[in-house]
């Protein structure tokens, strides 16, 4: 597999790496393992890409195109490895697209391994990690790589024809990949990155394209109620859906008032009670349970014995996250909810929320629904916002003569003060954002950490 990868790349002679983050890095020291005076070149918007890089410095088999115009001459280039943080909504690519690949991509061309790949608006993070953890419990040789972090070029010498790879898959990893997952997994498909994408409609195609290059013999599963996975859907000979409804499912899961039913073959069987304790909160995990059973059921695994598996796994960090109870007042860090149906999904799941903290960058997404929400809802007292969409949503409330306590605030650590003066004790605050945090932050990691960071600081303040 490594051979047939670097072939690939040795064939051109005009090599582009597109963006020098953790998977460009990845890529340049796979090429410069096999290929060390292969001629190459690194575009990065990092001017200062160079300062304080020895490594980079000292390889004369490099050249670089640094700064704001490092997207400008890609025509250029025979080949263009592209990262997936390298934002393509102003690029016009139609002339040299098929001279674009990625990681993803060329690991997928050339894989010699079973491939599950995972992707959907939200919780493709838990899901993969979900799948990953049931397998690594049943001792299979398994790893996860992908949008959770972990560059696939880093996983490539461990991997035997007997490894299985499970691999959350990003829009931006989809959007120009020419091959596919054995089992292809999409979780939904809601309003999101419209700062990315010349479309919404785009930005479903990249979505897709998780199932574009399936063979026959692939699977799909397919998430069936988000409106606009639905309307996408494409039955296939090995096609699993899940969803609420009955009628969406010929083969795969139900999820039903007493639990997830598995139909197949027209029979049902109740699989997994909703009311095993579970550490996964909320009706909306109970989708991500469902993609792993599906999962589960074409590796013909023990139904039984992955329900303890479930039941078993922790969720990850900044994903209704509990951080601890201070001053009597439970916090939890819900940091990945980027889009508000999640920090309805949120509020929902976590019990006696009262305070919710809400807002960042404002990339033009319907809000309409979580003002509507928050208006309406019972259990939350306080709201408490961060621009930039925290700001509008406030103000469409007191256009409504909303009744809860509306706080604009300048930072996290005037967040975090007025959560602390206005949630009653015994009740729980919920970071939990319905928006990206780049205004503000680096990522939303960062913002759930500097979350986490001024809670236990103003507690010991308070102490």
């Amino acid at each position: 597999m490594i051979e047939k990868i670097i072939n690939e790349i040795n064939s051109y002679d005009k090599v582009l790496i597109l963006g020098f983050g953790r998977e460009g890095k990845s890529t340049y020291n796979l090429i410069r393992k096999y290929l060390k005076d292969k001629k190459l070149t690194i575009a990065d918007n990092n001017e200062s890409l160079l300062e304080n890089n020895k490594i980079l410095k000292e390889d004369t088999n490099l050249d670089f195109i640094l700064g704001k115009n490092y997207l400008d001459n890609l025509d250029d280039f025979d080949l263009i490895i592209k990262s997936p943080g390298v934002n393509f909504k102003y690029v016009n690519y139609e002339s040299f697209k098929n001279r674009i690949t990625s990681q993803i991509d060329l690991f997928l061309r050339y894989k010699n391994c079973l491939t599950i790949g995972v992707t959907g608006t939200k919780g493709k993070s838990t899901t993969a990690s979900l799948i990953y953890h049931i397998l690594k419990e049943l001792k299979k040789d398994v790893f996860l790589a992908g949008n959770i972090g972990i560059p696939v070029f880093d996983k490539l010498d461990s991997i035997t024809t007997n490894t299985i790879a499970v691999i959350e898959l990003s829009c931006h990893q989809l959007q120009f990949v020419n091959s596919s997952p054995d089992i292809s997994v999409l979780l939904n498909i809601y309003e999101e990155h419209l700062d990315l994408y010349k479309s919404f409609d785009e930005y479903i195609m990249a979505k897709l394209n998780i199932f574009k290059h399936q063979k026959e013999s692939d699977y799909k599963i397919w998430g069936m109620d988000s409106p606009d996975s639905k309307a996408n859907f494409k039955k296939s000979l090995n096609t699993y859906t899940f969803s609420k409804e009955p009628n969406n499912v010929e083969n795969g899961i139900i999820l039903g008032d007493e639990g997830l039913y598995l139909l197949k073959n027209n029979e049902k069987k109740l699989i997994y009670d909703k009311r095993r304790k579970r550490n996964l909160l909320g009706d909306h995990n109970l989708y991500n349970v469902a993609a792993a059973l599906c999962v589960s059921d074409i590796l013909r695994l023990n139904l039984k014995e992955v329900a303890n598996l479930i039941d078993s796994f922790k969720p990850l960090e900044h994903r209704m996250e509990k951080v601890g109870t201070f001053n009597e007042i439970t916090f939890y860090n819900d940091s990945i909810a980027t889009i508000p149906e999640a920090t309805i999904n949120c509020v929902k799941s976590i019990p006696n929320t009262q305070t919710v903290i809400i807002g960042g960058m404002d990339r033009g997404l319907d809000l309409s629904m979580l003002v509507d929400f928050l208006n309406k809802s019972s259990s939350i007292k306080t709201c408490i916002f961060l621009k930039e969409t925290g700001y509008k949503i406030c103000d469409e409330l007191q256009k409504l003569n909303c009744d809860k306590k509306l706080i604009k605030v300048k930072d996290m650590e005037d967040a975090i003060k007025n959560a602390y003066n206005y949630t009653e004790k015994n009740y729980a605050c919920v970071l939990s954002p319905a928006a990206a945090s780049y205004n503000t932050y680096k990522n939303f990691e960062e913002r759930g950490k500097d979350y986490k960071r001024w809670i236990e600081k103003l507690q010991r303040k308070n102490n």
